[in-house]
């Protein structure tokens, strides 16, 4: 599947409910208030919905970053384009 980084970061505005311009690859877990472990479990539920996958239980926690969801992601057959 083709994707692009900003429909990822579209994803994380709604599942975390911030601003867009406050997702960028560097935006980490636990650094703003609203990505806590609950919208952290909503989040991964919102990409496997958006991207057509079931992530590993090891890659959960492992998607400590906007960066780091992109590169697990690639793993389940997501192209950045």
């Amino acid at each position: 599947m083709q994707s692009s980084m900003t429909e990822l970061k579209s994803v994380f505005v709604e599942a975390l409910g911030i601003p867009a311009e406050l997702v960028t690859e560097d935006l980490a877990y636990n650094s703003h208030p609203r990505w806590d472990s609950t919208a952290h479990l909503q989040l991964v539920m919102a990409l496997e919905a958006r991207y057509g996958c079931t992530l590993e239980t090891e890659d959960m926690p492992d998607m400590s970053s906007v960066a780091r969801a992109s590169e697990i992601l690639s793993k389940y057959g997501v192209v950045w384009a």
